[in-house]
């Protein structure tokens, strides 16, 4: 008689638990940055490298969370998502290249022996401007590329064949000199953003805290989105698409619209990634990148918008570690968990999670 009691009482605190743990990782993240400021030598004091590992973490978990609202909810698996995070950094980094060069040109193109700026660096001197390419660069190649890919009605592996294609594109133009976005070495040697030192310590915690405050902002508009009537369209799309459109929807805009949010969320990630971290090139748009990004959220659990963060966050940490005692073999590890969670969990940690607590 009382193991249903139990099983009852279990599952009311399901839900209570997952706001304790979320409301005390919340107050970590928010006290790292502080606990950075401390004297160098205090015992709670910490290091500008954790820091920095991080805050680039809590970016790549902005975009695995911009993926989870395109793949686990409208359906469609993008492989070309490190494109827009690319250039939502390299918009940033035209920004940080202008204040480090002052009145001059990039130091790039003094070697190249560049005359003048390009027509399309213009008026990035200015942060207004710059935040303004953060959000227009990666939101219109959406726009014009999900325009073009859903009128047509891509889906499927073809549409993922597609974003792929699109970001190897995208990575073999920014390689090349005559861009003028540095080619291979891309953007480097930041020095002030807004006029404070970017290698400061409380420049490092403010930008922290910003990344912090992004990814909840983040996530709380992607969970309104899909509580609402748009979410259940959005579900409607990825299960029965041909159904929705007898009802009289038009599937496409709401695919666009999606589509076009998550691209400017990845941007955002991208342009709080580069003063944090120090450097984007080309790399940034490899499609490997973008496949780790499905890993992310293939592994936490696609369509929760909580797994997709704690699976960017569980491999981003194995792979620091990793990448520091066995570099050799982590892409045989990262192939290996992305077989093993597509074979025995394929609803990701949070579907065994919530599994164990039903049963």
């Amino acid at each position: 008689m009382n193991q249903p009691l139990l099983v009852t009482a279990t599952r009311k605190a399901g839900p209570r638990l997952s706001l304790a743990i979320g409301t005390v990782v919340i107050l970590v993240l928010l006290a790292l940055p502080l606990l950075s400021l401390l004297p160098a030598g205090h015992s709670l004091q910490v290091s500008a490298y954790t820091l920095t590992l991080v805050g680039k973490i809590l970016c790549y978990a902005i975009v695995a969370l911009a993926l989870d609202l395109v793949w686990g909810y409208a359906g469609l698996l993008s492989l070309g998502h490190g494109l827009f995070f690319a250039l939502g950094g390299y918009a940033m980094g035209m920004y940080l290249m202008r204040q480090a060069a002052g009145e001059g040109l990039p130091a790039f193109m003094t070697f190249l022996s560049w005359t003048e700026l390009p027509w399309y660096w213009v008026g990035t001197q200015h942060f207004a401007w710059a935040l303004c390419l953060v959000v227009l660069a990666p939101g219109l190649l959406a726009l014009v590329f999900g325009w073009f890919a859903f009128r047509s009605r891509i889906k499927g592996v073809y549409f993922s064949i597609m974003t792929q294609a699109l970001t190897f594109a995208g990575m073999l133009l920014f390689f090349r000199n005559e861009t003028g976005f540095g080619g291979n070495n891309g953007f480097t040697s930041f020095r002030t953003i807004l006029g404070f030192d970017v290698a400061s310590p409380g420049t490092r915690a403010v930008l922290f805290l910003l990344t912090v405050t992004l990814l909840l902002a983040s996530l709380y508009l992607c969970w309104c989105l899909t509580r609402s009537k748009f979410g259940r369209l959005l579900t409607a799309v990825r299960d029965a698409e041909n159904r929705l459109m007898f009802c009289g929807y038009d599937p496409r805009g709401f695919k666009l619209l999606v589509w076009v949010l998550s691209a400017v969320l990845c941007g955002l990630a991208g342009a709080l990634y580069v003063p944090q971290v120090g450097i984007i090139n080309p790399s940034e748009m490899s499609p490997t990148n973008s496949i780790e990004a499905a890993v992310w959220v293939a592994l936490g659990g696609r369509g929760t918008l909580i797994g997709p963060l704690l699976g960017a966050g569980l491999v981003n940490g194995m792979k620091s570690w990793f990448t520091v005692a066995f570099p050799e073999f982590w892409l045989f590890f990262l192939g290996a968990l992305f077989i093993l969670v597509t074979l025995y969990l394929p609803k990701g940690v949070v579907g065994l999670l919530k599994k164990r607590s039903q049963s």
